[in-house]
């Protein structure tokens, strides 16, 4: 809250990003207490095999408690209307799901098709007046609020995964645990660079100046800029045309906080996208 704080002092501009995330922050306070950690003992062997994109966590080891799913759902539906981050259709389409008794079968049907892998890069929410009863009824934007939402027993389960020695004999560019794409990447002191999960935060090596999106390593075919304090860089592929946002640990003054760092780099989403980067 107090980096947020400091983030809203410094950029008046953001002052509503900021707001929605503190307020944010404060809806998953109120259920983190409350989340168990997943099921399994996460079978780490695996890990050397698994293929890119699949997801080591499966939906029933999360734990998801019903009563708490539904309040968030329907909480996270108001936070981003009173926002004006989703239109009135897609906030009463929201509260019809959190109100349904079969909500985590909505749930777990969408983090087990391959579409959700990727939600964490959609922005807004599109939707229909009616109640989701099929997975493909769950569009990519409705993806990102269950995102959203899920965030607590997901990064739950991370933490149980992060401080594992196996977890450094994953070399793909999809988050291990969830399989979605990164977010935030965080570069070390020793100047290695980590990926950070858009889902559940989980954070992983990965080559410095290889695109996580396409895998380009041509080094002449990567543009990296970063602000004038240097805590941030992004680095942009002139291959895909996408970029990718990180914490300079050798520049920061504190460790990494996906949450916050999402607000504080906004102006270099903008100064990326300017110079045609998405």
């Amino acid at each position: 809250m107090v980096a947020l704080r400091a983030i809203r002092l410094r950029h008046p501009e953001l002052g509503d990003a900021v707001d929605l995330q503190i307020q944010l922050i404060e809806l998953y306070r109120r259920v983190q207490g409350r989340v168990a950690l997943p099921l399994l003992d996460f079978n780490l062997g695996a890990l050397a095999t698994q293929p890119p994109g699949s997801a080591l966590l499966k939906f029933d080891d999360i734990r998801v408690e019903p009563t708490d799913l539904r309040l968030l759902l329907r909480q996270m539906g108001d936070l981003l209307h009173r926002h004006g981050a989703i239109d009135e259709i897609a906030h009463q389409r929201i509260q019809t799901i959190g109100r349904d008794r079969d909500v985590v079968d909505t749930v777990r049907r969408w983090y087990d098709a391959p579409s959700a892998r990727h939600a964490a890069a959609a922005s807004g929410v599109a939707a229909t007046a009616s109640a989701v009863t099929d997975v493909a009824e769950v569009d990519e934007a409705l993806g990102q609020v269950l995102s959203l939402v899920l965030r607590p027993w997901l990064t739950r389960s991370a933490e149980v995964l992060q401080s594992r020695s196996e977890l450094a004999t994953w070399v793909h560019s999809d988050c291990p645990l969830c399989g979605a794409e990164p977010d935030l990447a965080f570069i070390t002191p020793a100047a290695e660079r980590h990926l950070v999960c858009g889902r559940c935060a989980l954070r992983w090596n990965f080559p410095a100046l290889t695109c996580p999106y396409c895998h380009n390593s041509d080094r002449t075919r990567i543009t990296s800029f970063a602000t004038p304090d240097g805590d941030y860089r992004v680095y942009a592929c002139d291959e895909c045309h996408r970029y990718l946002k990180a914490l300079d640990g050798r520049r920061a003054r504190r460790p990494l906080m996906p949450l916050v760092d999402a607000i504080a780099t906004l102006p270099l989403d903008a100064a990326a996208m300017q110079r045609g980067y998405r």
